[in-house]
């Protein structure tokens, strides 16, 4: 493989479900035949560092405190893992480093808002979900319930951040920009088995982001199913968004890139190493794993 080669996989919500990602990575790998250089998660990860907060606070109590192992030194994580926050996080533990910091060794939380050079690729991020009410408020620090949700909306001073930088190969939102199905629409015809998701999934100001950052690539979660799509027309570069699934199936919750230098030669979803995409191809529906009869049609984030 060339120097400059990468391998990128991109993870859906994994909501505490670290060791099941890590065994789909080791997977992927074995498949590819190379390692990952580095996973890129879009929120709603959990890394609850005491077993007793993911009791108490965590989203998906059901799940174990997987990740006090990795805060402990008890397991390792392999592969260095970058993650933007959700409306789910350990936001007490988040709140005093906005700029991102390491939680234990290869995990990485990359800040509310802004950019990081990861692997020689510009990364632009967005952590948090829209909530109007809150969108011009100041950020509280999470000391009860109701200012831990609030923890988990962007606010317009970080949005104005991501909004001034340009030059960006990838960007990664938890929700969805809006109007995602009707653009789809607009192109193809959704393939058998695969319903269009609500018009009204998303947020109009992410979308407006993508339009105005023009990112090569988008990634993002909240909404718990696979979509894919290209925005941007007039002569403009195109972004292509790609909607990753919770970390329940690997099929939908992981989306693989391989790059020579900051350019995506070929694509994938899950583990299997199949190629759904190669450069100069267009990337929308047809680019989506065929549906199973497993797969969620939820719609909704939580």
């Amino acid at each position: 493989m060339a120097p400059d080669s990468l391998l990128i996989a991109g993870v859906g919500d994994i909501h505490g479900r670290f060791h099941r990602v890590e065994a789909w990575l080791d997977a992927l790998e074995q498949v590819r035949g190379r390692p990952v250089d580095l996973a890129l998660a879009v929120g709603d990860v959990e890394a609850f560092r005491l077993a007793d907060d993911h009791r108490r606070k965590a989203a998906k109590r059901a799940m174990p405190a997987e990740f006090a192992g990795y805060a402990d030194g008890v397991r390792t994580m392999k592969r260095p893992l970058y993650f933007i926050g959700g409306n789910n996080e350990d936001f007490e533990a988040l709140h005093d480093a906005p700029e991102g910091f390491s939680l234990a060794p290869n995990v990485h939380y990359l800040g509310r808002a802004g950019l990081k050079e990861l692997n020689g690729l510009r990364v632009a991020y967005l952590s948090g979900i829209h909530a109007p009410r809150f969108y011009e408020q100041p950020l509280k620090r999470p000391r009860s319930l109701d200012t831990a949700k609030q923890a988990g909306y962007f606010r317009a001073c970080e949005v104005e951040k991501v909004q001034a930088l340009r030059d960006v190969d990838l960007l990664l939102v938890h929700e969805w920009p809006r109007g995602l199905p009707q653009r789809a629409q607009e192109r193809e015809v959704p393939p058998p088995g695969r319903a269009l998701p609500s018009y009204w999934i998303g947020n109009p100001v992410t979308r407006r982001l993508v339009e105005t950052i023009h990112p090569k690539w988008v990634l993002c979660g909240h909404s718990h199913r696979a979509f894919a799509v290209t925005l941007g027309t007039g002569g403009r570069f195109p972004s292509r968004v790609v909607c990753l699934d919770q970390a329940a199936r690997p099929e939908e919750a992981v989306f693989w890139m391989e790059l020579q230098g900051r350019e995506v030669v070929c694509a994938g979803w899950g583990t299997s190493g199949r190629v759904a995409w190669r450069a100069g191809e267009p990337w929308g529906l047809a680019s989506l794993p065929a549906p199973s009869e497993s797969a969620s049609l939820g719609t909704t984030g939580s």
